[in-house]
Parts: structure tokens; C-alpha cells; sequence
């Protein structure tokens, strides 16, 4: 789950706190460019963006989901997942270094097409993966895993660890971590039998 359910909770969780650094940093940046201070509805608006444009890459990353893990089978599919994470990660850590907010709007549309895969392909893949006496414990399994991501992300929030003003960029990067994880990790697990059997017709794999 760590690359799957757990992105999901992080990204909801993470960016409560950078909040005000993340406005001041648009202002900065606007004064910068277009040398006039912008209005506070406008700030209010790119803010909004960053916040809510993560359901829509949760929306495209949903509707993606199917397919991908047909197409390359769930732990493919899961290993996928990742290249947004880190996409995200890279755009909005360097966001500050670079001068452009855009970048963290950007970033949010990948960390959220993260967790819209990663949702729906670990509960997929986990349960198909599952003995039959414990596909019910595995199941949940995604709900703990956003639990831990939410907890997660209101910790690193915390002004004694990365909720200050220096590091927020790294704190909106968090989420590179568990996908390289992930990467490392995933490689080492077997397949789904269900993928194996009924879109592969791999009989002997699947056993």
C-alpha cells in the first residue's frame, strides 16, 4: 500500500500546512514578473487551483486505471504509478528554485493522477493477490494505508519537522519517497493470478 493508498492519504494531508507560504510564494513571484502586487481574490484563486486541481488528476488517474492494469497487468500498472509521483516531486520541489507557482499546479495534476492509479490498482491488486481466508483483511489494508498516509502527511506538516517557511518545496516533494520505495520493492512480488489466468491465459503462472 505505501505506493498505492498511502500517496492517496499523504497528498490530502500534506498540503494543509504549507498554505500560507505557498500564497506568499505567489505573490513573490507575481510582484516579480509583472512588477504590481496581485489582488487577494486572485491569490485566493491560484490557491484554490493548487488545492482542488489534485481531483482532477485523481479523476483522470481513476479512469486510467482499468485499462492499465489490463493492458500491463497490475504490478506493471502499480510500478506505473510512480512516474507521476516523481514527476510530481521533481516539479514541486524545484517550483521555489524555478520562480514559477504554475509548477506546483502542475505538480498537483501528477500527484494526483498518482493516487486515482494507486487507489484503485492496490485494492485490485491486493485483493486478487490475496489467500481466500484473508481477502477481507487484505482489503482493508487500502484504508489503513490512507490512514498512515493522512498521519503521515500532518507530521511532516509540523513546524518541527517540515512546516517552515525554508522547507516547504520539500515538503510538497515528500512524496518521491514512497514511490522510489515502491520501485525498489515491487519488482521482488509475484503477479496477480487473475491477470495471469484470464487476460494472459498464463494456466501454469497462475497456478
Amino acid at each position: 500500500g505505501i505506493g498505492g493508498a498511502f500517496q492517496y492519504g499523504l497528498q490530502i494531508s500534506i498540503i494543509n500546512s504549507p498554505a500560507e507560504y505557498i500564497k506568499s510564494f505567489i505573490r513573490e513571484t507575481w510582484l516579480k514578473r509583472y512588477g504590481s502586487s496581485p489582488t487577494e481574490e486572485l491569490i485566493t484563486l491560484m490557491w484554490s487551483f493548487v488545492v482542488s486541481i489534485y481531483s482532477i488528476g485523481g479523476l483522470l488517474g481513476s479512469l486510467s486505471a482499468g485499462y492499465l492494469s489490463v493492458r500491463f497487468g497490475r504490478k506493471k500498472a502499480m510500478l506505473l504509478t510512480n512516474i507521476p509521483a516523481l514527476l510530481s516531486a521533481t516539479l514541486m520541489g524545484l517550483s521555489r528554485l524555478c520562480g514559477s507557482f504554475e509548477m506546483i499546479i502542475a505538480g498537483r495534476i501528477f500527484s494526483g493522477v498518482c493516487g486515482g492509479l494507486g487507489l484503485n490498482i492496490h485494492l485490485m491488486y491486493a485483493g486478487e493477490c490475496a489467500p481466500r481466508k484473508l481477502r477481507g483483511l487484505i482489503a482493508i489494508t487500502a484504508s489503513t494505508a490512507i490512514a498512515i498516509g493522512k498521519f503521515v502527511g500532518f507530521a511532516l506538516g509540523l513546524r518541527e519537522v517540515l512546516g517552515v517557511d525554508a522547507l516547504w518545496p520539500i515538503l510538497m516533494a515528500a512524496n518521491a519517497l514512497p514511490a522510489l520505495i515502491q520501485l525498489l520493492t515491487l519488482p521482488f512480488f509475484p503477479d496477480s493470478p487473475r491477470y495471469l489466468l484470464i487476460d494472459k491465459k498464463d494456466k501454469e503462472g497462475c497456478i
